[in-house]
């Protein structure tokens, strides 16, 4: 686990500074929930954990009953932008038929996609932003996002028949796939509503990227519709 992997507060933090109407959320969601926002708008470097506590309405030191600092809610986020895609892989490879190998590639951008569509304040972006890259939090979090890296290359691998994706290795296949399935952190930053057609040309550009015939895509897409009854929830790419 993470050296900033953080301990939940085991007593209330202190009465609020502004008085908040009623959350659904409990007090640590509402502290990701706000720096996610600031950092995505500001930049991690630029926002101290007194600005996420005065957007929040608590004191700045009860924050810190819930996160030992700033780098632990930057760590938990970065989780949050790869782990529920992360989490699918092993579940994706075991029941996406072997006959049709492009499914599991379709449904894990399917899965990716959506992910990214749903996370806080679109903190999918967090991980490309330079202050993030150069902290000592994102040497933490790159395995992680190199494994969700490889299972794209292992799953385009298993379908590459495209001239140019074979003159690539997987590794460097699985980031070309990758970053298809991330322009829907550019489609919510111009404010646009990710939809499940998003979700849908995403998964397919990535199995044409693999040089996939556009039969075998359909037929991905239909396999991968009925395996994902177990993964459906709700999101805007569903």
């Amino acid at each position: 686990m993470s050296q900033y992997a953080l301990a939940t507060a085991t007593r209330p933090g202190r009465p609020r500074v502004i008085p908040r109407l009623a959350s659904a959320r409990a007090p640590r969601e509402e502290i990701l929930h706000a720096a996610a926002e600031l950092f995505v708008i500001r930049g991690f470097a630029a926002t101290s954990t007194r600005d996420i506590a005065e957007k929040v309405g608590i004191r700045q030191a009860s924050l810190y009953y819930h996160f030992a600092g700033k780098p632990g809610i930057l760590a938990e986020l970065l989780e949050l932008s790869v782990r529920p895609s992360l989490d699918q892989v092993e579940r994706i490879e075991r029941e996406c038929p072997a006959d049709v190998p492009e499914a599991a590639l379709y449904l894990l951008a399917l899965i990716d996609a959506d992910t990214l569509a749903t996370v806080p304040h679109n903190i999918g972006r967090l991980y490309r932003m330079p202050d993030v890259r150069s902290s000592e939090v994102f040497e933490e979090f790159q395995p992680a996002l190199r494994e969700l890296v490889a299972a794209y290359g292992r799953l385009g691998a298993a379908v590459v028949s495209s001239p140019v994706a074979v003159t690539v290795g997987v590794d460097q296949l699985g980031g070309l796939l990758i970053q298809v399935v991330e322009v829907v952190t550019r489609i919510r930053s111009r404010g646009d509503e990710v939809t499940g057609a998003h979700g849908q040309a995403i998964a397919a550009t990535c199995l044409r990227i693999c040089g996939a015939p556009e039969e075998k895509i359909a037929r991905a897409a239909a396999a991968a519709e009925v395996i994902r009854g177990w993964g459906r929830g709700g999101g805007s790419c569903g």
